[in-house]
């Protein structure tokens, strides 16, 4: 075998064997597969695409280029991913209350992507959490936690790793083949026994329109399925924050808010359809509506809570978090409320434009190397289809100078359109690809 070959067979059409990804993938870890023959590799995926076999056999090649973690618990072990938006902090949520319903749920995260929030910020936001765990450390909070939020290891789908870092270079991120691959490659080297997809559509998303969110969903639940993992696929809204908060430190505000019954919405909404499916999945529960109370349960007798703050605590953060969390996470010097410039309803929000603001403020990171400061961000972001007079505050910056402050509160009035007549506001939940 050698990557000439395998990128001649390529740019023919013809898909590889498993064989060929196999030593492909393993070649990007240990480096046997030059950038130049991995980038040649990317466009011709990307330019002749993959059969639904070589997209399997690719995914499955690029996870076991690396550690496949095994599990000896008592219980099914879940999992959730995000396609990325903004104010979404389900896996926060989730992850304690799945836990509470009896299931174990290792969520290897990732970091903030573009205008989009990363969940290993958000978690690095409260004080003294470390995501940073060795195997057998994330193996010791799954029997003593039940949940954890941590990063992967350099041993997690390191063939993925090298790819997407020439995929970012090579202008062949968007590739659909590529996209699944490196999603599932790292989601199924946690060895779940269900897997639940949030594929997030709308201005706020990566992926604009109804066809491409479908796409890329039933593309993640088929390959999933193939590769032997119970998966399915929520298309959700994200026309507008999930959360009405965008920046770290103000995303798990707004979490805790949830956690301790202080407020309810559209974030704990979308938190409980997706644990109700992979609760179903699991064999936990009969039915989504069975599997829907018991998650609300969690979310209002305050077992969730409690879960949350145990695995803050072993993972580094405050004891007291459930009850304290106010008083330990970092708050922003300058804070500022965006006034509406006229009466009317807020028609459209571009979640785009608002993400790239808390970038710009410092909540996000515009080269890789960028420190994030996490208490900036927005807060008190109204919904679509509210009723505004002139002067009425849309938002509130929180922000470490006054100039950006200042900048901040041009772009929220620009990504926030006002208009005389009131909206049609879109579902929550778009589709479900099962």
């Amino acid at each position: 075998m050698d990557a000439r070959a395998i990128n001649a067979a390529l740019r023919r059409g013809e898909t590889p064997s498993d064989a060929d990804l196999s030593w492909f993938a393993e070649g990007l870890a240990n480096g046997a597969v030059s950038d130049a023959q991995a980038g040649a590799f990317a466009m011709a995926v990307c330019l002749q695409g993959l059969s639904t076999e070589g997209r399997r056999a690719l995914t499955l090649a690029m996870r076991d280029s690396g550690d496949v973690l095994t599990w000896d618990l008592d219980g099914p072990v879940l999992d959730k991913h995000s396609t990325g938006g903004v104010g979404d902090c389900v896996s926060l949520l989730l992850a304690p209350a799945l836990a509470a319903c009896g299931a174990y749920v290792p969520m290897i995260s990732g970091r903030g992507l573009g205008h989009t929030g990363g969940t290993l910020d958000k978690m690095e936001a409260i004080p003294g959490v470390s995501i940073n765990v060795s195997e057998e450390r994330l193996q010791e909070l799954m029997r003593d936690v039940g949940c954890a939020i941590v990063g992967a290891t350099s041993r997690i789908a390191p063939a993925d790793k090298r790819l997407y870092a020439i995929r970012d270079v090579t202008a062949t991120v968007e590739s659909l083949d590529l996209i699944t691959a490196s999603i599932l490659s790292k989601k199924l080297a946690a060895s779940p026994d269900a897997l639940v997809l949030d594929v997030k559509l709308g201005s706020g998303a990566f992926m604009k329109s109804i066809d491409d969110a479908r796409a890329l969903a039933q593309s993640l639940v088929d390959t999933a399925n193939a590769a032997g993992c119970a998966t399915s696929a929520l298309i959700t809204d994200m026309n507008q924050p999930l959360a009405p908060s965008l920046g770290n430190a103000l995303e798990v505000a707004e979490v805790m808010r949830v956690l301790t019954g202080e407020t309810s919405g559209p974030l704990a909404e979308i938190t409980v359809a997706l644990g109700a499916v992979l609760l179903v999945q699991a064999g936990l529960c009969k039915t989504e509506e069975e599997a829907a109370e018991q998650l609300s349960a969690t979310l209002r007798d305050g077992r969730a809570a409690k879960r949350f703050e145990t695995m803050v605590a072993a993972m580094g953060g405050p004891r007291d978090f459930a009850t304290g969390w106010a008083r330990v996470l970092p708050e922003a010097s300058v804070i500022r409320e965006v006034a509406a410039p006229e009466a009317g309803y807020i028609s459209a929000i571009d979640g785009e434009a608002l993400g790239l603001a808390v970038v710009r403020l410092g909540g996000g990171r515009m080269v890789e190397s960028d420190l994030v400061d996490p208490a900036v961000g927005l807060s008190d972001i109204l919904p679509l289809g509210t009723r505004v007079a002139r002067g009425t505050p849309m938002a509130r910056i929180h922000a470490s100078r006054e100039d950006a402050a200042d900048r901040a509160a041009a772009e929220v009035r620009a990504a926030i359109t006002i208009s005389r007549m009131a909206p049609e506001l879109p579902p929550l939940i778009h589709e479900r690809i099962t």
